[in-house]
C-alpha cells in the first residue's frame, strides 16, 4: 500500500475552499487534467480517465459540516481520497489531500503523484481565488 498527502494555504474562510472544492459540476476545474468526474447520482459516479480511456465506478461523499470531501472506486477496492479543509486564521485555510493506493498496479508512483497533488491544489487556489475576487462568477 502507498500513501501520500500535498497540503496548500489557500487565501479564503474554510467554507468558501470547501464549497469550490466540492462543486460536483467544477471538480474537472481542479482534479488532476486527465481526470474528469460524471456526478450522475451520488454518492454513485463515474470516473473518466483520459490516458487510458477508461471509466471507473467510484463514490464521491461530501461531508460540509467536517469540510471534508472523501472518494475511490466502487468495484475494486484499490484506491481512495480524502481532501481535508481547516481555518488557519485571518481569512486563511489550509487543504489537504490525502490519497491511498491498496493495489501497486494502481499506484502511478511518488513524483506522479506528488506532481498531480500540487498541481490540483494550485487549480483549486486559483478557482477559490477567482470566486473571492470575483464573488458573482
Amino acid at each position: 500500500m502507498a500513501e501520500y498527502e500535498r497540503s496548500r494555504t489557500m487565501p479564503a474562510q474554510p467554507e468558501h475552499v470547501f464549497d469550490q472544492a466540492a462543486n460536483a459540476s467544477q471538480l474537472d476545474a481542479w482534479l488532476p487534467d486527465a481526470l474528469h468526474v460524471d456526478a450522475g447520482d451520488p454518492p454513485a459516479v463515474t470516473v473518466h480517465d483520459d490516458r487510458s480511456g477508461q471509466d471507473t465506478p467510484a463514490l464521491l461523499r461530501s461531508e460540509p459540516d467536517q469540510l471534508r470531501l472523501e472518494w475511490g472506486t466502487r468495484e475494486q477496492g484499490g484506491y481512495a481520497g480524502r481532501l481535508q479543509v481547516a481555518g488557519i486564521g485571518s481569512g486563511a485555510s489550509e487543504v489537504t489531500v490525502h490519497l491511498s493506493f491498496f493495489d501497486d498496479a494502481h499506484d502511478p508512483g511518488e513524483r506522479a503523484v506528488a506532481d498531480a497533488l500540487d498541481g490540483s491544489l494550485r487549480r483549486l487556489e486559483e478557482q477559490v481565488r477567482m470566486r473571492t475576487e470575483n464573488p458573482a462568477g
